[in-house]
């Protein structure tokens, strides 16, 4: 086996097969910390908004890891000192929140979600500081919690005084919450109030809160209260440049683990002649290999070459594997990224044993199909009315005017989408009829409008939902 095909072997076994997190706490090995996302962390951070994939689950099982908040705190120091629970995620855990059915079914009772979060709050209190609490059921929690205000006020105080007497801080994070409901006037109730209770926490020097949004959820009316402006100053935005998922991708290469990672390192070393230095059982990369320097450009260079092709007139594989997997806001997530760079390699070993690169071009651009299927999968999950409305949209040519979508969705859905057929949360504003539609792709990064008003869809989505464009990479059959 020659060099270049063990580099790919061991690519392919670096990175994981899936990089979606659904609860579970993440290996330190894999944890690497963008500088855009330090302020996300900080307990002053009351507010972050993320799109799919950029790390809001990650970062909410993180937190919620003493050794990983250990790991982090060169980067966030009061991590160290902050005890962390969880008021909300894609993991059930009724003992300290509940879940969809009984959110619903404690509203239908008449209580609010402001009362229903201020019971997570105060149960999760209550039990860090041993206080008399009901928490056999949550309708009991929240029966308690609203009848009692001046021994919930004595309740919180403790708390804080308890957190005092350690130097500690008690943070409680709260995570997917698209799962509390599938109408978007309740969800934006549910959002509201828990922002609500955020700021209350606020009054207490050692209790913080930490919410992680989607970007549609923050869009909507969810800071319509008196003082939100003091939880939008703190707000943080998990955004990745190039750079960054650049850094990513060697963080994963030095940190896997046998003999995959010591030939990766080897790489490493050999490009830039110095080895990636090891603390805690994790290799760090240098500060030259996480920033957009000929250092980072020089290690991708190692593995996939200069020209997406013969020659420089294809792109360079540098910028060329980030950008076609931007959305059309220009954003790209790691989880893309990471999906892609394996299937590459895969790819090359299968394809082009002779070449002399680790990662041929061709095969990175097989790789950004394997990526948009997964993204469309991805929106399947999150957003299955998108898939709806781009299955009659499959075999288009891109770009095209608007009016030839708009006529393919009245042939298969008629003059309105029909929200009752949907399952989850329909379209934002799908009473604006398909227009409305049109919007609300546009904000998901799936349409791009161009200067001259015709619909483009960029490669990271136009793939996978089966749409052609001149010259670009080939559709998902």
């Amino acid at each position: 086996m020659t060099d270049t095909q063990k580099i790919r072997e061991a690519i392919a076994q670096a990175l994981p097969l899936t990089t979606s997190n659904h609860g579970e706490t993440p290996d330190a090995r894999e944890v690497y910390l963008p500088p855009a996302h330090v302020k996300a962390l900080r307990l002053e951070c009351n507010l972050v908004i993320g799109a799919r994939g950029v790390g809001k689950s990650f970062w909410t099982a993180a937190l919620g890891s003493t050794s990983l908040r250990a790991l982090l705190k060169n980067s966030v120091s009061e991590l160290e000192y902050t005890d962390v629970t969880t008021g909300f995620a894609k993991t059930e855990n009724p003992s300290e929140y509940p879940d969809k059915e009984t959110f619903a079914q404690l509203m239908e009772g008449g209580y609010t979600p402001y009362e229903i979060w201020r019971s997570v709050v105060v149960r999760w209190l209550a039990v860090t500081t041993k206080s008399t609490f009901p928490k056999e059921e949550w309708r009991q929690s929240v029966a308690w919690v609203k009848q009692n205000p001046e021994p919930v006020a004595k309740l919180l105080q403790n708390a804080n005084n308890f957190f005092l007497q350690q130097q500690r801080f008690g943070l409680i994070v709260f995570d997917a919450l698209d799962l509390t409901s599938d109408n978007w006037e309740t969800m934006d109730v549910i959002v509201r109030d828990l922002l609500r209770v955020t700021l209350w926490l606020k009054s207490f020097t050692r209790l913080h809160a930490k919410v992680f949004l989607r970007e549609d959820q923050a869009e909507r009316t969810v800071t319509n209260f008196p003082d939100a402006s003091k939880l939008l100053a703190t707000k943080a935005e998990l955004t990745w440049a190039p750079h960054d998922l650049h850094g990513l991708l060697w963080h994963m290469f030095c940190n896997s683990v046998g003999a995959d990672g010591e030939y990766l390192r080897g790489v490493y070393e050999k490009a830039l002649g110095v080895a990636p230095r090891s603390e805690s059982g994790v290799f760090l990369i240098s500060d030259e290999v996480q920033r957009d320097t000929a250092s980072q450009r020089g290690l991708f260079e190692v593995l996939a070459g200069a020209w997406m092709g013969k020659d420089r007139r294809r792109g360079v594989p540098y910028v060329w594997s980030v950008s076609h997997l931007a959305d059309a806001r220009g954003r790209t997530s790691p989880r893309s990224f990471l999906a892609a760079m394996r299937q590459a390699a895969e790819d090359s070993l299968e394809k082009y044993p002779a070449h002399p690169y680790a990662l041929h071009y061709e095969s990175i651009k097989r790789g950004v199909q394997k990526a948009s299927e997964i993204r469309v999968q991805e929106m399947a999950e999150d957003y299955p009315w998108v898939t709806r409305v781009m299955e009659p949209l499959k075999g288009f040519t891109v770009p095209c005017e608007f009016a030839t979508i708009e006529a393919a969705w009245i042939v298969a859905f008629g003059p309105v989408l029909d929200a009752s057929t949907l399952n989850k949360l329909p379209p934002q504003h799908i009473g604006r009829g398909w227009e409305g539609v049109h919007k609300d792709l546009e904000r998901l990064g799936i349409f791009e409008t161009k200067k001259d008003g015709r619909i483009n869809l960029p490669d990271l989505y136009r793939v996978g939902f089966g749409l052609g464009r001149r010259g670009g990479v080939k559709p998902v059959k």
